[in-house]
Parts: structure tokens; C-alpha cells; sequence
């Protein structure tokens, strides 16, 4: 059901209104109306107040992409698939706290760091959980008419929202709200459900929304941007019961099967809606440009997916995005990319432990991945005896077309506008001039060798370094969201909001759950689908069992890179008395070496790897985010219960 302007007006904006009404639940000034403030009583019987109301239900939803502290991507440089670039120039924000451990219940950087939307989860959440539960239990149908069962939905489908992020970031049971609390309510008899309990409820919530003939299965009109739709409830679903299966969160009991059923249910629903993964380039103009810099079709579709907003029409080119979310993009050139492009900071750099899970074009992995390295730190690869393109000292040829669309690494170039101009040293690029416009050489190298002598100098501009906002501490850099016309003149062009929820997460999550209910070839022909839309071979039949399972886990790894999805997905693969030592613990960077003749020029370059710093943020404890101290210390008076994650 369309609204008009002044309806749709309330789910546009998040403003100031009438109301003062707060996020933080039980507080008792939702419940009378002392002077200059007004009652619930007459936010129920007034149709403007009462969708007002609901925007307190919208309002806590995330952003994500590079919107954490200080335009980082959180999660994404909290695991294994990148470094923060800002971790010593802002030592105070969350990646360099957790990188040197320095986290407690008490201030911890997933959610204490200010100066960000990003933060504060547990009582955002909670608080939004609780204004859902109010609007369900108390907005009235004789005065919203005949919106009343689309808002109902909607409430039901944030309140799931919600919940699945509380249960990703703190990955322990939570007090189920479906009857909201008041502050006369006896606390003490409050209870936490477990996990599963609580997912069984997101999916109640999810299927009564679905149920909801009012609800739209997508938004096809811009008025309507971000609303909730079925399809969300279908992803929703999807993801939380295959966390609900998962080793670190199902108690022992196994719930593949269920996990099965619901993810199948979900890609056939999406699949026969109109969904269907991003396979054609629609802007060749941009993407298949010379000056784009992308080897092949596969990489410019992928790349263009990534950096264009999904449309809310009848017909959009992206009927992969399910639901992406808002504000998430920014001026990327200038803080997530290569730092010599504004001359300002890097942001996030790709690992080298990333690069490794690309496989070649020949669908073989390059690493060996049952045990991908015969050290604990990293510096000794355990390549695949099987895969013949591979070659460590030409480590980029002949790669997923993947890689080349998500990362910028040593001889990849880049057109556009540059801030800065190329050093003395500055080999593959002599004589360009800040504001020179025009493909530069990325050149991440860490020292050059001139006549047998070796000089332990980076690329003044863009090099490997350990400090310095324009280096890379990795040797690579990310372009996966950066708009190939962006740069040091147009920062205009910011890439797009975060992709919460597509198509491709929930066939690998179908295809995961397949395998582990022993329906192997439905998890592969899953898995297969999303290596066909960037022309990756398909894993053949004879990939069975564990190995399987790990050729799955790396598709994830490398379809969701830079996204956020590697630091929940490698928690919830581990046990209860599991740690994040083979993954988090030692993070590794391309250390090179350029080697030049005795006029300058560069005649080749020799590869090797290099540890950045040892990482802090991998035992027990940091498997699941601490609840805050305030929280539990609140609780335990109250219950008599310790909430609190093991290890705070």
C-alpha cells in the first residue's frame, strides 16, 4: 500500500517531533505526561504521533560500511581480513585497542568508542526492541485504518532486526521482549532465553510479517526506501538459523536440518519474487572503460554491483539487494582507498591472508585448506600441490575475477586525479605531479635494490609501511567500494550504502546448511551458482565432505570480502572452548622488494611476506563481544544472575 507525502514523510526522515520519547527502555516517562511533555494516551489517539512513534522503531538501525569510529569498517579490520591503517595515528579507536587487547566489560571498542552511530548496542537495541513491543501491544487500528496490519509487520520485523544483530555481536542468550516492560514491572523475574529460543522467536516475528498480505515482498518506490518487506524476513531467517546451527551457538544440539528447510524455503521464495544475482554490466561506459582498469567482465559487474545504490522501482538492474541500509557511503577515495589519492589516509588495507583465499581461474585454491600455513604466524604458505598456475614470485596473475574488483595490490593501476605527487623514488610513476591526472602505477613495495645494493626505503606515496596514513600496512589496498571515476577533484562519487542483506549470502547460507544436513549436491550446485555469475569454475562433484565444507567456507570468505561477514562467520565456526589464534592472532602483508636498473627503471620485483604486529584480540573471550558492565551489574542485583560473555 502506497502513502501519501505526508505519510511517507515520517519514514523518510528520522527528525525532531513533538514527542520526546526515549530509546532507553523502561523509562518512565513513556508512561505520564508531566509538564511540556506528552502522554501515550495521546500518542495512540492521534494518527501523525502514532507514525511518529514508529520512526523510534527505525531510528536505532545501523549503518555500517565505513561509518564505525573515525570512517573505518569495524568488523572488517576486527578479523582476519584486513589492518586498519589508522590503528597508531588514532591509537584510541577500536582497532588499535583491540589489536593490543586493551578491551573490558567495562569500556569495549565494538561498542563504547563514541563519535559514531556505531556504538552502544545493547541498550540501542534493547531500547528500539522495547519501542517495538509498545507500538504492536498499544497502536490502535481505529486510528491508523487501514495501514494498521503493513505497521504491525513492520514493528514485528525490526523487533527481529534488532535481536539478530544483539545476537551476532554477543552471541548469548537475551531476555525475550514481547510484552514491553514498564518501570513498575519486578525486574527480578526477568529471564534469558537461550540462543535458539531466541532465534525461534526472531523467526515467529519474521513469519508473522510474512504472513502479512499488506506487507510488500520488496519496495519499489523511492518514498518508501528502507521500509521492511518479506524479503528481508526471508534473509533474516535465513542468516540467524544458520548461526542458531553453528558450533559456538548450538549448545550441542544439532539443528542442520531445521537450518536446511528454512534457508531452502528463503531461496526459493527470493528466487521466485524476481531475485537473482547481479550478472549484467549495466554501465559500460564506467565500468568497461579502459581507464576502469578491470581485466574482464566478470570483475566490472562485480565492481559495479558494490558501487551502485539499489533503486526502488518495478524493475531495478539490482535484484540482488535485499536490504541495504543508510549514510553508509562517504567521500571513499579520501579514507578508504589508496591514502596518495587525497593525500589524507588509507583506512582499510586487505590482508595477505585475504589474497590468499582468491584461488586461480582454474578453480584451484592456492593454499592448501585443511592447513593453509606451516606456521603459526603465517610466513610459511602450505600451497595446494594440485594447482599449476599459481606462481608465488607472479603472485597476482591468473586470478577469481573477484580479486581484481575488490583489491588494488602491486602493478594494478588506478585512473583518476591524484593529490599527491610521485616521490623520488617513486620508480613506476617518475614525474607526476600532484593534481596530474591519469593512470598511476599502485606501487605497495617496502624497499628497492639498485646495482646489488638494498635500500630499506618504501614507495614514498603508497608503499608498505608500519606508520604513515598514506602507506599500506599490507602491501594491498581496498577498491571494492570505490568508484573508479572518484578521486582527489570528484569526491562526489562516494559508492553506495551497505548491502545488509543479498541473494548471494543466502545461497551460500543454503548451501552451507545443505552440506552439513547431507544434501551435498544442493550445496554445491548453491555454491556453483555463485562462482558462475564471475565465471569461476564450477567445484566438482568430487569435492565431497570436509573438503567441501572448506571449498564452501572460502566462497564465503572471498564473495563477502571486505563486507563484515568473515568476523561473525569464523566465530560461530568455532567451539565453545575455541579461539581465534589460527586466523586473527598473526596477520601478514606482502613484503616486496622493486628492483631497478642503473637509469631508474624497473625491471622486476621479488615477493615475500612479512609480519605486521601481533595481534592481542584472539583467545576465548573475544569469540563473543562483552555485555557492559553497567548492564550486568544492573542484573545481577536485580536476578541474582551473572549475565556476563566467559572471559569478562
Amino acid at each position: 500500500m502506497e502513502m501519501n507525502m505526508k505519510k511517507s514523510i515520517y519514514f523518510l526522515v528520522v527528525a525532531a517531533v513533538v514527542l520526546c520519547l526515549s530509546a532507553v527502555s523502561c523509562s518512565k516517562y513513556l508512561d505520564k505526561a508531566p509538564d511540556g511533555q506528552i502522554s501515550l494516551e495521546e500518542v495512540w489517539g492521534d494518527y501523525d504521533k502514532t507514525l511518529a512513534y514508529i520512526n523510534t522503531c527505525y531510528k536505532n538501525l545501523p549503518t555500517k560500511s565505513c561509518q564505525y569510529f573515525f570512517w573505518t569498517r569495524g568488523p572488517v579490520n576486527w578479523c582476519d581480513d584486513s589492518w586498519d591503517g589508522d590503528d597508531l595515528d588514532v591509537n584510541w579507536a577500536g582497532s588499535a585497542l583491540l589489536y593490543s587487547g586493551s578491551a573490558s566489560a567495562s569500556s569495549h571498542p565494538v561498542w563504547s568508542v563514541t563519535g559514531t552511530v556505531e556504538n552502544n548496542y545493547w541498550t540501542k537495541y534493547f531500547g528500539s526492541i522495547r519501542n517495538c513491543a509498545m507500538f504492536i501491544k498499544y497502536a490502535d487500528p481505529a486510528i491508523i485504518g487501514s495501514e494498521y496490519n503493513r505497521l504491525i509487520a513492520e514493528a514485528k520485523l525490526l523487533r527481529a532486526y534488532y535481536y539478530s544483530e544483539l545476537l551476532a555481536w554477543f552471541g548469548c542468550g537475551l531476555p525475550i521482549v514481547e510484552e514491553p516492560y514498564t518501570y513498575t514491572d519486578d525486574f527480578s523475574e526477568v529471564t534469558r532465553a537461550s540462543y535458539y529460543e531466541v532465534v525461534k522467536f526472531i523467526i515467529k516475528d519474521c513469519d508473522e510479517a510474512i504472513a502479512c498480505s499488506e506487507l510488500p515482498f520488496r519496495i519499489t518506490t523511492s518514498g518508501e526506501a528502507r521500509r521492511m518487506c518479506k524479503a528481508l524476513a526471508y534473509a533474516i531467517k535465513s542468516r540467524m538459523i544458520l548461526f542458531a546451527a553453528s558450533p559456538l551457538y548450538n549448545e550441542g544440539n544439532n539443528y542442520w536440518s531445521e537450518a536446511y528447510t528454512i534457508t531452502k524455503q528463503a531461496v526459493d521464495q527470493l528466487r521466485s519474487n524476481g531475485y537473482k544475482l547481479y550478472n549484467t554490466l549495466n554501465q559500460p561506459g564506467t565500468w568497461g572503460a579502459e581507464t576502469a582498469h578491470l581485466p574482464n567482465l566478470y570483475a566490472q559487474i562485480y565492481n559495479e554491483y558494490f558501487n551502485q545504490d539499489q533503486a526502488y522501482t518495478d524493475a531495478p538492474a539490482d535484484m540482488e539487494t535485499i536490504f541495504r541500509l543508510t549514510n553508509g557511503a562517504w567521500d571513499l577515495a579520501n579514507v578508504d582507498c589508496i591514502g596518495a589519492i587525497c593525500g589524507y589516509k588509507t583506512g582499510t588495507c586487505p590482508s595477505q591472508e585475504l589474497v590468499d583465499a582468491y584461488e586461480t581461474i582454474d578453480g584451484q585454491p592456492v593454499l592448501n585448506l585443511s592447513k593453509p600455513y606451516n606456521d603459526e604466524t603465517h610466513l610459511s604458505p602450505n600451497y595446494n600441490s594440485a594447482n599449476t598456475l599459481y606462481d608465488p614470485q607472479n603472485p597476482y596473475a591468473n586470478r577469481d575475477p573477484r580479486f581484481y574488483a575488490t583489491i588494488y595490490y602491486n602493478g594494478s593501476k588506478r585512473y583518476c586525479t591524484w593529490g599527491t605527487g610521485a616521490a623520488a623514488n617513486s620508480f613506476e610513476n617518475a614525474g607526476q605531479n600532484a593534481g596530474w591526472r591519469g593512470s598511476r602505477t599502485i606501487a605497495t613495495w617496502a624497499r628497492w635494490e639498485q646495482n646489488g645494493v638494498i635500500h630499506d626505503q618504501c614507495e614514498n606515496i603508497m608503499g608498505w609501511s608500519i606508520t604513515g596514513r598514506t602507506y599500506t600496512r599490507t602491501g594491498y589496498y581496498e577498491r571494492k567500494f570505490v568508484h573508479p571515476n572518484s578521486d582527489h577533484a570528484v569526491l562526489t562519487l562516494s559508492g553506495a550504502d551497505h548491502k545488509d542483506y543479498r541473494f548471494a549470502e543466502l545461497l551460500l547460507n543454503y548451501a552451507e546448511a545443505a552440506l552439513e544436513s547431507g544434501h551435498e549436491d544442493e550445496a554445491r550446485s548453491a555454491t556453483n551458482e555463485v562462482r558462475a555469475r564471475v565465471g569461476m569454475p564450477a567445484i566438482p562433484a568430487s569435492v565431497t565432505g570436509n573438503d567441501l565444507r572448506l571449498r564452501i567456507r572460502n566462497e564465503r570468505r572471498v564473495e563477502f570480502a571486505l563486507e563484515g561477514q568473515r568476523y561473525f562467520d569464523i566465530r560461530r565456526w568455532q567451539n565453545p572452548d575455541g579461539d581465534l589464534s589460527e586466523t586473527d592472532h598473526w596477520v601478514t602483508a606482502a613484503y616486496i622488494t622493486c628492483h631497478v636498473d642503473a637509469a631508474g627503471k624497473v625491471t622486476g620485483y621479488t615477493y615475500d611476506r612479512h609480519l605486521i604486529k601481533e595481534r592481542q584480540c584472539y583467545t576465548n573471550k573475544y569469540l563473543k563481544v562483552a555485555i557492559p558492565l553497567s548492564e550486568v551489574n544492573n542484573m545481577l542485583a536485580v536476578t541474582g544472575e551473572n549475565w556476563q560473555n566467559p572471559g569478562w
